[in-house]
């Protein structure tokens, strides 16, 4: 294991058959494999996936594809941001071993028709405001793990639920896998990072500190005994109208681990919230077991 940046190269691959063979090449000589899958536009957030793998890992392999099939019709796939001469640079400083960037054609050729439903924690949430999203996600990460048989992935909390569907794919389908969940990294004004923050103008970042400022407003409140879901929901929509944002998807208090709604608040609970600040949709969470705390990029 090895964190210290290196500024050679990482090998290039966009052949599913190369990818496997040099995951289990690196496998047979002992070494453990990190997987960390990304879409691309790397920012400081998905950077501290890479340097936890580095830390934890012998081999690591970072994977960059824009998938289509978690996005809806209407959604931002066409010009979502694709950056992969920057994100090699970036991939390349801390010494990632091999980076895979397929073709839509390699992950999805003619015919290609099985999807992965999760069901359960895919459902709420997201799942309602994004009702096809998880089983594209679910579908392009199982190929992944198959294509790249790591002993550990990594995903951001701040997509909870993506992390909690990911689990329970491989739970339920007996994945030889570990899930490692790594904290949020925000600005140090809050703002969690995003590679959709990018498209926010200089008033709508501001504004969007309502998503973090509500959730840092659960956390104080909860900290000094306020246990009532109803109570704390209320202040956090609070924050939203303060800042002028009314296209609010969810405010919502619930169980971490099964996203049910809650009516008391406890260490097991976790706030997520989702809204559109001008045309860009943003999310971000927090859990209650710790008072909210500001992770910041590293530089």
């Amino acid at each position: 294991m090895n964190p210290t940046a290196i500024s050679s190269q990482p090998l290039l691959l966009s052949d599913a058959e190369e990818l496997r063979d040099l995951v289990e090449s690196a496998r047979r000589d002992g070494k453990t494999v990190a997987l960390v899958p990304s879409m691309g536009a790397l920012h400081a957030g998905h950077l501290s996936l890479v340097r936890a793998a580095r830390a934890e890992c012998d081999f690591t392999v970072a994977t960059i594809f824009v998938n289509p099939t978690q996005f809806a019709p209407g959604e931002d796939y066409r010009c979502y941001r694709r950056t992969l001469d920057a994100d090699l640079a970036a991939l390349a400083a801390l010494g990632v071993d091999v980076v895979f960037a397929p073709a839509v054609e390699q992950m999805y050729p003619d015919g290609h028709t099985t999807t992965v439903d999760v069901g359960g924690v895919a459902l709420p949430l997201e799942g309602v405001c994004r009702p096809d999203h998880f089983r594209g996600v679910a579908t392009v990460v199982l190929k992944l793990f198959h294509l790249a048989p790591a002993h550990v992935a990594y995903f951001g909390q701040k997509d909870y639920q993506q992390s909690l569907v990911v689990r329970q794919m491989v739970g339920d389908l007996d994945l030889p896998i570990r899930i490692r969940v790594c904290p949020i990294v925000r600005e140090a004004d809050g703002l969690a990072l995003s590679s959709r923050n990018e498209y926010l103008s200089h008033s709508e970042r501001r504004q969007a500190l309502a998503l973090s400022q509500s959730l840092r407003l659960a956390s104080e409140l909860y900290c000094v005994g306020e246990r009532d879901a109803a109570v704390l929901r209320q202040r956090m929509r609070e924050v939203f109208n303060s800042a002028g944002i009314g296209d609010i998807d969810y405010i919502a208090l619930a169980d971490r681990d099964r996203l049910e709604d809650v009516a008391v608040v406890g260490d097991e609970t976790i706030a997520l919230v989702a809204a559109r600040v001008g045309k860009t949709r943003l999310i971000d969470n927090h859990l209650f077991d710790a008072p909210f705390a500001i992770h910041p990029a590293a530089r």
